[in-house]
């Protein structure tokens, strides 16, 4: 693998791992709000940790694109969860800023752009 192809691969590990680390680490408090939430989240970092194996191990079509699918579904429930809101959880118009949304929307978002401009392997 070219030079160019590990930066890439390295960066769409590091950055889906941190996108599950951070839901792991509000899944806890996230059940009080809705018990499928906390388990959501839950399944975030399991699937992260999956897709971060699967991106590691070459496998482009399971690891790379389950970790789009966990990037861009967080990304979209987190824009929608402040808008019209999710099930049995009204939206949360003030909570655009939440430290640890920030960190998580901008790993997803780049994990995201690693995954567009990735090289063909």
């Amino acid at each position: 693998m070219k030079k160019a192809g590990r930066v890439f691969l390295w960066l769409g590990v590091v950055l889906i791992l941190i996108t599950g680390f951070i839901h792991v680490i509000d899944a806890k408090d996230s059940f009080s709000e809705a018990a499928y939430k906390g388990w959501l989240f839950y399944a975030n970092g399991l699937g992260a940790m999956v897709a971060a194996y699967g991106i590691y191990r070459g496998r482009r079509i399971w690891g790379w694109y389950l970790g789009l699918f966990i990037a861009a579904g967080s990304l979209a429930l987190y824009i929608l969860s402040r808008t019209v809101g999710l099930p049995l959880i009204p939206a949360e118009p003030d909570a655009w800023f939440e430290p640890l949304g920030v960190a998580s929307l901008i790993a997803e978002g780049l994990f995201i752009a690693v995954f567009m401009n990735r090289p063909a392997s």
